[in-house]
């Protein structure tokens, strides 16, 4: 019998290869691995939690989610213009405080005329608006060993160090330093300088 000649419709399976299956899995099992470690860096050395009220503001805003970083700390220690989180008096029941420091142990503090003298200079770290209500600073405070002065951006709308309440903020007390923020309406997100 004759083959019959012409087109044909039926089409071959065609065959994976046993390579080309063994780099799609290798490249399966990295973008896994790679999200593993990422996940077990940020939950071990990092945390994530909200900006809470507008005390930081232009910076950050209130419900603004941040990343935080719990280990540099253990490393160095914070430093003059570091945005941190912290419980206020170790306060395990307080939600975090977002603030910036702007003087470290050992420094001079006092507000005059609402201006803020770190060691007798104008802080000029951030541009801050003239200060209303200088607190338990009205008086000069010298830093223990352990203390750090926080203050928020938004300085006449923050509960920060010159309030009774919270004063200088023990090392301790420090959770980690804010290192990125997520996108808000009124920014993007970015990593905090």
């Amino acid at each position: 019998m004759a083959r019959r000649k012409g087109l044909n419709f039926y089409k071959r399976k065609k065959k994976i290869s046993a390579a080309l299956m063994k780099e799609i899995w290798s490249y399966i099992f990295l973008v896994l691995a790679s999200v593993l470690v990422a996940f077990v860096l940020v939950f071990s050395i990092g945390m994530k939690t909200s900006v809470i009220g507008v005390s930081m503001e232009p910076a950050l805003y209130n419900g603004q989610e941040i990343l935080v970083n719990r280990f540099v700390y253990r490393l160095f220690s914070p430093k003059s213009g570091d945005v941190v989180v912290f419980l206020p008096g170790g306060n395990q029941n307080s939600h975090y405080y977002v603030k910036r420091i702007a003087a470290e142990p050992g420094d001079t503090v006092v507000i005059r005329e609402g201006v803020l003298y770190i060691n007798n200079v104008p802080y000029q770290e951030v541009s801050l608006d003239k200060i209303a209500d200088a607190g338990i600073l009205e008086n000069e405070l010298i830093l223990e060993k352990d203390e750090y002065l926080v203050i928020g951006d938004n300085i006449n709308n923050s509960e920060d160090s010159r309030s009774g309440n919270i004063g200088p903020v023990k090392a301790d007390s420090i959770i980690g330093k804010v290192w990125f923020h997520m996108a808000s309406a009124r920014n993007g997100m970015g990593f905090i300088d």
